[in-house]
C-alpha cells in the first residue's frame, strides 16, 4: 500500500503525497517537540521536512526505503533548526507518547512530567537517539542511519543519554524529595 502511494507520489500525485504527509505529520510534530523543545521550531522542521519531501521525492530511488529517507530529512530539518536557535528553554507537554497502563493518573503524569524535565536538559545530540529510538520506536541501526553516524557511536550515545537523563530525573527527585524534621 505504501509502496504504491510513493510511486504515485514519485510520479507528481499530490493527493498520495497527501495520505502519506497526513500519516507521518503526527509523529514527526512529536519527535520534533521533544528534540527541539519549541513548538514553533518543531513545526517549522516538520514543514520543511514534508516540502523537503515532496521537491525531492522523484529521486528517491527505492519506494520501500521511503520512510528510512524521510527520517534522514527529518534529521537534517531539525539539525538545521538547532543550529539557528539561540540557548532558550520553553517548555512543551509530552504528547501521549509514553508506553504502559498505570491506573493511577496523578503517578502517569508525575511520571511524564519528570521524564520531560529530564529530556529537556539532555543535550540536543542525546535528545535525538532517545526519541528516536524510544519515541518512534526505531531500532537502533536505523536510528544510526537516520543520525548518519556508526552503529558503534549511536549504542554508546544512547548510553550516555540513558545515564544523564537517569542523573537528571535523580537529582530531580532529591531536590524535590520532603525534608522531614526541618523547620524554615
Amino acid at each position: 500500500m505504501q509502496r504504491d502511494l510513493v510511486d504515485r507520489a514519485r510520479r507528481g500525485d499530490h493527493d498520495a503525497f497527501t495520505v502519506l504527509a497526513r500519516a507521518t505529520i503526527g509523529r514527526l510534530d512529536a519527535a520534533a517537540r521533544l528534540i527541539l523543545r519549541d513548538p514553533d521550531r518543531a513545526q517549522d522542521a516538520v514543514q520543511e521536512t514534508l516540502v523537503r519531501c515532496w521537491r525531492d521525492l522523484p529521486t528517491l530511488r527505492d519506494p520501500d526505503r521511503f520512510d528510512a529517507w524521510l527520517n534522514r530529512l527529518f534529521l537534517n530539518a531539525c539539525r538545521d533548526q538547532l543550529r539557528h536557535v539561540k540557548r532558550r528553554r520553553v517548555e512543551v507537554a509530552l504528547l501521549d507518547t509514553l508506553p504502559g497502563a498505570v491506573s493511577d493518573m496523578q503517578s502517569l503524569f508525575a511520571d511524564r512530567d519528570q521524564v520531560e524535565r529530564g529530556i529537556s536538559r539532555l543535550e540536543p545530540e542525546h535528545r535525538v537517539v532517545i526519541v528516536l529510538h524510544y519515541f518512534l520506536d526505531l531500532p537502533l541501526p536505523a536510528a544510526a542511519t537516520a543520525m548518519g553516524i556508526p552503529l558503534g557511536t549511536a549504542k554508546s550515545r544512547l548510553h550516555r543519554a540513558m545515564q544523564a537523563l537517569r542523573a537528571a530525573i535523580d537529582a530531580d527527585t532529591r531536590g524535590s524529595a520532603p525534608t522531614e524534621g526541618r523547620t524554615a
